[in-house]
């Protein structure tokens, strides 16, 4: 495939993705958050949500679903878009909640938080959200009105975006835990349960941020 061919597929894909935000931008709306997680699968750390509210010129035809990008794409994207967002909330539930209340409904509240954390950046300039677009869930704590889109990381461009901002805000809190907690690899497997993790498990036991609930089978509780 040629650069020309390659810069014309990933134009049209992002045009593809755009729908949902101009079916509102058509409506008049202007202030559309979309809403995205990260960390729901891995045995240790948070799980953390991001909102991102994007203008209609919006233009970066290389975003795509985080778990489609690699590492250093993502940073790349990461940069561009909080240059270019109107609005970015972030919503972080740790291991404690998480063990408290289950993983879905820690997943809803960092949702619920982020939404929150960037609909109070618009009102601070005298905007307010009007619309989410959610990957997969529906919020029922926020009044605001919301569309959940099954697979909608890859298929709206606001919730592409949080889940670039989300995958790159975890990842680097996972790095400082590396430093704290270095038994565990968590720079490599940001808290997933691989061999190198499991292997820490064994000789070292659960650390401060390891989610109990994830390991009763291996605790054999």
């Amino acid at each position: 495939m040629t650069k020309a061919e390659r810069t014309e597929m990933m134009t049209a894909r992002f045009t593809e993705m755009k729908r949902y935000e101009e079916a509102l931008w058509k409506n008049g709306l202007r202030s559309i958050a979309g809403v995205d997680e990260v960390g729901r699968g891995p045995l240790a750390g948070p799980v953390v949500a991001a909102a991102v509210v994007l203008s209609r010129d919006f233009n970066l035809i290389e975003l795509n679903d985080s778990k489609k990008l690699s590492e250093t794409k993502r940073e790349e994207l990461y940069v561009e878009i909080v240059k270019s967002a109107l609005a970015i909330g972030i919503g972080i539930r740790d291991h404690n909640h998480i063990d408290r209340v289950n993983i879905l409904q820690a997943t809803k509240d960092a949702m619920t938080d982020a939404v929150s954390d960037a609909n109070l950046q618009l009102t601070a300039v005298g905007a307010f959200l009007e619309h989410v677009l959610i990957d997969a869930v529906s919020l029922e704590k926020i009044t605001i009105p919301q569309t959940a889109i099954v697979k909608g990381d890859a298929s709206s461009v606001s919730i592409a975006a949080a889940s670039v901002v989300a995958k790159v805000t975890r990842d680097r809190m996972m790095y400082d835990y590396h430093k704290i907690y270095p038994g565990y690899a968590f720079d490599r497997n940001k808290g997933y349960g691989t061999a190198a993790h499991y292997q820490g498990l064994k000789e070292n036991g659960p650390c401060a941020i390891h989610r109990m609930t994830f390991l009763k089978t291996f605790m054999g509780k």
